[in-house]
């Protein structure tokens, strides 16, 4: 299993001081849960994710 950089994803971000008044959630299911679309997701500015497990069996999950 791979491990995200979230740190070095956040320094990477531009950061002016304000602080935001709204968050990004993102559902991470089938098309979102590989290591790339997640740092994709975070870099373009999630700030919550929810884990949808309707998918796929207990033992996988």
């Amino acid at each position: 299993m791979a491990n995200i950089d979230i740190d070095g994803i956040l320094k990477e971000l531009p950061n002016d001081g304000r602080i935001a008044k709204t968050k990004i959630v993102c559902i991470l299911g089938l098309t979102s849960r590989l290591i790339p679309m997640i740092e994709k997701l975070l870099r373009a500015g999630m700030n919550v994710a929810c884990f949808n497990f309707s998918h796929g069996s207990h033992a996988y999950h």
